[in-house]
């Protein structure tokens, strides 16, 4: 696991770039120099106790003077992107973790990106070092009207025989079916937006090489009950204690009430930021961010979701 940072950042500008969604450029109070980050990191954005969110890195991996995100007022806030919006004006102060990455830009020769409104942020920096490495881009990018598509005008200007652009409002949704139809070689898809999109990409890529889907969820898929049904034992290398997890809590929570500090952040399996190493048992993977192979792997697991199979599990903790 990445090293993690803690930080205060102070907000420098604070302005609109599309229809209910906000740009924020961060930096230190003192103006150095802030950790490194790759295409596809976020950070977690601690605002007041209680309220951590997760916003994806959309500036320039090269510039560490400030950090950039965007952020959508959601309909039905649960009051984090409210915040955002109401509270942090240029100005304001908020504590950061991270920056983490999940959803990494592999090497290819080719790679198709596929945006879905405020899903584009991640895919903006992506693109960029893509097309800096030479490869052979495509950018397929929705929303519900052009004024709601963050950083459209941007990829407009500077990728336009690379770009489709699809507003809902004037020539429909993403034709996944012309797109996704024939498995191309060597190409990597890089998707991100909201689950409907995600899950009509993943069917219609069940065709394509493994490997080649890269997804990255702002919620949690939806999920049947655990494979193990009783309590399981979970041992922890580094303490030698060994806390036994029942159906109705989560590994997370049991580890918190045995007294063992693990840092957490959405409770939900979408940031990893609660990543331990797995040295033994079979996981019982219940998170939104692995992808079939990692799963396969076993190495790792997100303990506020992943269960066990085995009735034992030891953990690098």
């Amino acid at each position: 696991m990445s090293e993690e940072h803690e930080l205060d950042l102070v907000v420098t500008s604070h302005r609109q770039i599309a229809d209910q969604v906000a740009q924020l450029v961060l930096q230190r109070p003192d103006g150095g120099e802030l950790p490194k980050w790759t295409p596809g990191a976020h950070l977690d954005l601690i605002m007041e106790p209680g309220l951590v969110r997760q916003y994806s890195l959309c500036g320039e991996p090269t510039d560490l003077t400030r950090y950039k995100i965007a952020v959508l007022r959601e309909p039905k806030s649960r009051g984090g992107s409210r915040y955002v919006h109401d509270h942090l004006s240029d100005g304001a102060v908020v504590h950061m973790r991270g920056p983490r990455n999940h959803f990494e830009l592999d090497p290819s020769p080719r790679y198709l990106f596929i945006g879905g409104g405020i899903g584009v942020t991640p895919l903006v920096p992506m693109v960029a070092q893509a097309v800096a490495d030479g490869a052979d881009v495509r950018i397929e990018y929705g929303g519900r009207s052009r004024g709601s598509m963050a950083y459209l005008h941007e990829l407009e200007s500077e990728y336009p025989d690379r770009l489709t652009v699809h507003p809902q409002d004037e020539v429909g949704m993403i034709d996944l079916d012309s797109v996704l139809k024939v498995p191309q070689p060597d190409t990597l898809i890089y998707c991100c937006g909201p689950e409907a999109l995600l899950q009509a990409v993943e069917e219609r890529c069940s065709a394509w090489p493994d490997g080649a889907l890269h997804l990255e969820r702002f919620a949690p898929k939806e999920l049947g009950d655990p494979i193990r049904t009783e309590s399981f034992d979970v041992v922890l290398e580094r303490t030698g204690k060994t806390v036994t997890v029942p159906p109705d809590k989560s590994v997370l929570e049991m580890l918190d009430e045995a007294g063992v500090f693990t840092v957490s952040s959405c409770q939900e399996g979408t940031c990893g930021t609660c990543e331990a190493v797995v040295l033994e048992g079979e996981v019982d993977h219940r998170d939104s961010l692995l992808s079939p192979a990692e799963q396969a792997a076993n190495d790792v697991m997100y303990p506020c979701v992943s269960r066990a199979k085995s009735a034992r599990l030891i953990l690098d903790l």
